[in-house]
């Protein structure tokens, strides 16, 4: 989701990402593991088959909201002869008790899309939430941009790709597949008077496959990013200074500056909410922070069912 879909709409954001089919795998695998072989016990127990049923889902409390647009793929699943109708939209910020949408159809199938519609609004409107609160504290002259990383949950990532975009974040890559990040794993052994030769011939190998997205690299020193700073512009797109103090990065801001403006820095490592705007004034381009997945709370979302 990298390069221009960063700048898409966010309805051309969720086509690009619903169209893969992760998306609706994820929702037949919680399909199946709420339901099971013998489906929803307790209702078949206590209700009518045909009655019918009136929903409203609504956000108990404050926050930026994503989910609702996978809403009609989960009807579709758990609930296909249900009928729905939304009173909100992905990506914008509601006050507590803010109804999201209204669901109409036999009350066993609300009931049956009820958990998973939820969980999926909860923790994707909380992500958001979080990405917002990061975004509005950077300080408004900074060129600097928040973006996710790939510490997402398992069978989660587009989704909370997604929800990062709606909280007002970009998307750093979907995965492996789609753009190249050396990182220091890759050039453990290589020595700093040597980085750039390797680097160059990996970036050449990684261009000539056609589809990548960008060329970047990890930079754990001053030294290493030196090297990387020798290379011809367009050999790197950007080059990550991973876990550097806010003097490390403003220095390299200013060598790049000086030797290759068009080279993109990303601050990476250990960044919180309160040291966030002092990154963003060293004059990087990118701050990347996985807490915006792995620390999110889900945002409190309910389902109010009207049996009538």
């Amino acid at each position: 989701m990298s390069g221009p879909l960063n700048a898409a709409p966010l309805h051309t954001v969720w086509e690009h990402l619903a169209s893969g089919g992760l998306v609706q795998r994820l929702i037949d695998l919680a399909h199946d593991e709420d339901l099971g072989r013998e489906g929803d016990v307790t209702s078949a127990a206590c209700l009518d088959s045909s009655a019918p049923g009136h929903a409203r889902i609504i956000a108990r409390a404050e926050g930026v909201i994503s989910g609702l647009a996978a809403l009609p793929l989960i009807l579709h699943r758990f609930a296909p002869r249900c009928s729905l109708t939304l009173f909100a939209s992905d990506g914008c910020r509601v006050p507590a008790r803010t109804d999201l949408a209204a669901l109409r159809g036999p009350l066993v199938e609300l009931l049956a899309a009820e958990r998973t519609a939820l969980n999926l609004l909860g923790r994707l409107s909380g992500i958001a939430s979080l990405t917002a609160t990061h975004v509005a504290a950077l300080p408004d002259a900074s060129r600097a941009r928040v973006y996710d990383t790939r510490k997402t949950t398992p069978g989660l990532r587009v989704l909370e790709k997604y929800a990062v975009r709606c909280g007002g974040g970009l998307s750093h890559r979907l995965g492996l597949h789609d753009a190249v990040l050396i990182k220091d794993n890759h050039i453990a052994g290589i020595s700093t008077s040597n980085l750039a030769r390797f680097v160059a011939e990996a970036s050449a190998r990684a261009r000539a496959l056609g589809h990548i997205s960008f060329v970047e690299v990890e930079a754990d020193t001053l030294d290493q990013f030196e090297a990387l700073l020798s290379l011809p512009p367009g050999v790197v797109d950007i080059v990550l200074l991973d876990n550097m103090t806010p003097e490390q990065l403003s220095h390299a801001c200013a060598r790049r500056d000086r030797l290759n403006p068009r080279l993109e820095l990303e601050a990476s490592g250990g960044i919180s909410l309160a040291t966030l705007p002092r990154i963003a004034a060293t004059g990087v381009d990118r701050i990347s922070i996985g807490a915006l997945t792995h620390h999110a709370v889900s945002l409190d979302v309910a389902m109010d069912v009207d049996a009538s």
